[in-house]
């Protein structure tokens, strides 16, 4: 599989020198990032990962903006997994604590519910 389909669903609930720190790292492993706004919140995972056969929510349900970063991770293997936590370690900034990969599960699930989700664990 090619790193070309690799993907991250990143939210953040404020733009930063961190944030955007973040993104090169992102940017120079070749991953595409695919911001996640808080009215977005509603939406499915494979919806905004752009997985076929996904549609936009019909309903939009309000949720309330998340207080931390997340990292939804697509196509990943987990050798790519560790490259890109190291990367994050080795540009000297703190990891980000709610990560998740898709799978076909979470795939339906809103953002938000997953956001829930990765919190408890």
């Amino acid at each position: 599989m090619s790193h070309s389909t690799e993907m991250v669903l990143f939210y953040t609930p404020e733009a930063t020198a961190r944030t955007s720190r973040l993104k090169g790292v992102f940017v120079r492993l070749g991953i595409r990032i695919r911001n996640i706004s808080p009215e977005q919140m509603g939406e499915t995972i494979g919806y905004l990962a752009g997985m076929d056969g996904f549609e936009p929510a019909e309903e939009k349900t309000e949720y309330p903006a998340p207080e931390e970063e997340i990292l939804v991770m697509k196509n990943f293997t987990s050798r790519r997994i560790d490259e890109l936590i190291l990367a994050i370690r080795k540009a000297g900034l703190q990891k980000i604590e709610l990560k998740a990969v898709v799978t076909p599960t979470n795939a339906q699930w809103p953002f938000y519910k997953l956001y829930e989700e990765i919190r408890e664990e």
